[in-house]
């Protein structure tokens, strides 16, 4: 839909503008978290100050529209709104200022049952030039809750727990990841570490690890040999690391003796949910292969797609990302991506539909594949995010976290056994997130 702002001069006095709203589940939680809320008989309510929002954004984005300012206002609030509550918004235009370019609104809004829940007064500076805006829907204010995990909770709650090897567990968060995973029924934990360091710190953090198994290691490296042991002889289906270095796990893992590979590369995925983002979103390699040749993307790729199909999605879209969507010799990320497109039409690579060299905003955003006339059935829409090298990989899915309020989860695939490999630094609800996934995975290789 297409908006045209009104100039100061467009409006009079008594002209009016009027809208409805229907009250979502995710406006609920947004007013919440700003307005607080109650709840009452198993219904959700948030105050009617909330509508100031919905108000002043009206003025803004419609009435008198692009361009305007709001000076101040006086609303107030009389009652409170709940989910699929219909708001009837009604801006009014009461006096005007022509030396100050102001126009004072009254403002209401009244829900399904004629009930008032908001009036007063807001000041608007009145836009001073002509704009238009487009929308493809009325604007509304949302905020998309995290549900990926949610998700598959609900199928991993269908299966029994997974005997987990927990590679030296000796610190707050990563005993405390484990144990709690083992509440949540996900895994059943066998403790690999110092026994008389894992049991003091039990007791120091209240942790209870009552009929817990543990087996005894020196030191972390020891605890790294000893977990993958067990995974070998079948005591154990899963790995989670704890409180050691990645490498020093994962030597372990790769010993082509006494280790876990298998004739796929080993490879690192992370899970992600992004509020901003619609679907669950895969980002490999960001842990594990620094620079991988094409041999190596081809693993890293295919592992991602089992991956996705682990998870519920059947023919996942994978974007092989590079810095632009053009094949040059000077860039080898976007020679790699076209032969790996080719690969997949040849049959390397199966089970999902592969495009690129696609650059991030490409993958990620219609508007963007559509402004760079990219025509594309992975634009726009990807499930997977295939990154040339682990640098690029690393840095993408901490921004997520950290910058876009991403949940994540970390898994290492191409072993006999899936791989929890969180960061030191993660805590308690990434290491379950991971543990969920992992589950999954486990049972799918059973």
């Amino acid at each position: 839909m297409s908006v045209e702002n009104l100039l100061f001069a467009d409006l009079s006095i008594g002209q009016q503008y009027h809208r409805q709203h229907l009250v979502r589940r995710s406006d609920i939680d947004m007013l919440g978290m700003m307005a607080g809320k109650k709840e009452i008989e198993g219904v959700i309510k948030v105050p009617a100050t909330g509508i100031f929002l919905f108000l002043t954004a009206t003025a803004i984005n419609s009435f008198p529209g692009p361009g305007s300012l709001i000076r101040e206002h006086g609303l107030q609030a009389h009652g409170w709104i709940e989910q699929d509550d219909i708001l009837s918004l009604t801006l009014t235009v009461s006096s005007k200022h022509e030396e100050s370019n102001i126009v004072i609104l009254d403002a209401t809004c009244e829900n399904q049952h004629g009930e008032q829940l908001c009036s007063g007064p807001i000041h608007v500076i009145a836009p001073s030039c002509s704009q238009r805006s487009e929308y493809a829907e009325a604007p509304q204010f949302t905020l998309r809750a995290h549900h990926v995990f949610a998700n598959l909770r609900a199928k991993t709650d269908l299966l029994p727990p997974v005997p987990t090897a927990v590679v030296h567990p000796c610190d707050r968060d990563s005993l405390l990841g484990a144990m709690q995973a083992a509440q949540e029924n996900l895994i059943i934990p066998i403790l690999v570490g110092p026994e008389a360091k894992i049991r003091a710190l039990a007791q120091t953090e209240g942790i209870s690890i009552t009929g817990v198994r543990i087996v005894g290691a020196e030191h972390s490296h020891n605890s790294a040999q000893k977990a993958v042991e067990l995974c070998r002889n079948g005591e154990a289906q899963a790995l989670m690391k704890g409180s050691l270095h990645t490498d020093e796990m994962m030597s372990e893992v790769m010993c082509s003796a006494t280790g876990l590979r298998t004739a796929r590369r080993i490879s690192h995925v992370f899970v992600m949910d992004v509020p901003a983002y619609e679907r669950a979103l895969l980002v490999t390699d960001a842990a594990i292969n620094i620079a991988p040749g094409l041999a190596a993307k081809a693993d890293i790729t295919q592992n991602a797609i089992d991956l996705a199909h682990i998870l519920g999605i059947p023919c996942p879209k994978v974007a092989l990302l590079s810095a632009v969507e053009t094949v040059t010799d000077k860039m080898p990320s976007t020679m790699d991506a076209a032969l790996l497109c080719k690969m997949a039409d040849r049959g390397q690579i199966h089970g999902a539909i592969l495009d690129g060299p696609l650059a991030f905003d490409n993958a990620i955003s219609m508007a963007a594949a559509k402004t760079k006339k990219i025509n594309s059935p992975v634009a726009g829409q990807a499930d997977i995010l295939v990154v040339p090298d682990i640098e690029a990989g690393n840095m993408l899915a901490k921004q997520m976290s950290y910058f876009a309020a991403a949940d994540s989860a970390g898994i290492v695939l191409g072993a006999r056994v899936p791989i929890v490999l969180t960061s030191r630094a993660d805590d308690v609800k990434t290491r379950l997130a991971s543990a969920a996934v992992m589950v999954l995975v486990a049972h799918a290789i059973k």
